[in-house]
């Protein structure tokens, strides 16, 4: 089970001001939590703590995978035995919920040590992008493989269905979307979280679980701007088309030439920008 039923949105009062007047009403605000992610190795006693992450409970499972996935952790679906909530009877019942176990199947090892340097030294922590640039080609990431072409027409298209489906943010207004279409633009799955990074996690994770990797015949579309980070997740996932709502950062733009991804931003109504890959985009039809 995902536990894909716990609320994500949390009832609170706020003060309404308008002009000079005031009034107190109930407003609908994100829920915010942390999630601990470990590894459960057969050969080792405990689990093993990977990461903590703030965000919106829901989809927790392909969160876990999907941040597993984009940080070269894993890179096979068969190397995963199991995913489970905390099963510590010495856990408090709630907190159960916030600690995911993802165990992994006989044989399956992974570098502990990498991956301690790896979270010490996050591409927030103020290394140059050509640093950042390369850490993911030492990774073995190769530039992607889809070579199929879209009308620019398509475009709009896909925002105004993130849009219909983003259930949690029509009530809250705090939440970023991550979706995913096919070379025809229809959704396939969308994923929603406080954090527009765990939103693609959990995409990422969701498509990685069912169909596996590389994702090259698709098109993901964020409702935010487009980082670093998000561009990093869609090279390792083999993503051809990266749509985003809003301008993409310097350095999301060359991970895009890097990889050879199709980047486009500001798809807002009929107008877009394409920052890289144009020629996946077919214009004038």
């Amino acid at each position: 089970m995902n536990h894909s039923s716990r609320s994500r949105a949390a009832r609170g009062w706020v003060q309404q001001v308008e002009g000079e007047s005031t009034r107190r009403v109930r407003d609908v605000l994100t829920v915010e939590e942390p999630m601990e992610i470990r590894l459960v190795f057969h050969q080792m006693a405990e689990p093993v703590p990977i990461s903590v992450t703030m965000r919106t409970p829901g989809n927790d499972f392909d969160l876990a995978a999907g941040f597993l996935v984009t940080e070269g952790i894993l890179d096979s679906k068969d190397s995963i035995q199991s995913i489970t909530y905390c099963r510590d009877p010495e856990t408090d019942g709630a907190q159960r919920y916030n600690i995911v176990n993802v165990k992994l199947r006989p044989g399956v090892s992974v570098e502990l040590e990498r991956l301690r340097r790896n979270f010490y030294t996050s591409s927030s922590c103020g290394v140059c992008g050509k640093a950042s640039l390369e850490a993911i080609e030492v990774r073995g990431v190769k530039p992607v493989r889809g070579d199929f072409t879209l009308p620019a027409s398509l475009i709009p298209r896909l925002g105004e269905a993130l849009r219909r489906e983003q259930e949690i943010f029509e009530k809250t207004g705090g939440l970023h979307a991550a979706g995913w279409f096919d070379t025809a633009g229809n959704l396939i799955a969308l994923r929603e979280d406080v954090g527009r990074h765990n939103a693609v996690d959990k995409l990422i994770g969701h498509l990685f679980l069912n169909d596996g990797l590389p994702l090259t015949e698709g098109i993901l579309m964020v409702s935010g701007r487009t980082s670093f980070e998000i561009m990093q997740k869609a090279a390792v996932a083999g993503i051809p088309v990266v749509t985003a709502v809003s301008a993409p950062s310097s350095l999301a733009c060359e991970v895009a030439r890097k990889f050879g991804i199709t980047l486009i931003g500001f798809a807002r109504g009929e107008r877009f920008n394409i920052y890289a890959g144009g020629k996946r985009v077919r214009t004038g039809e």
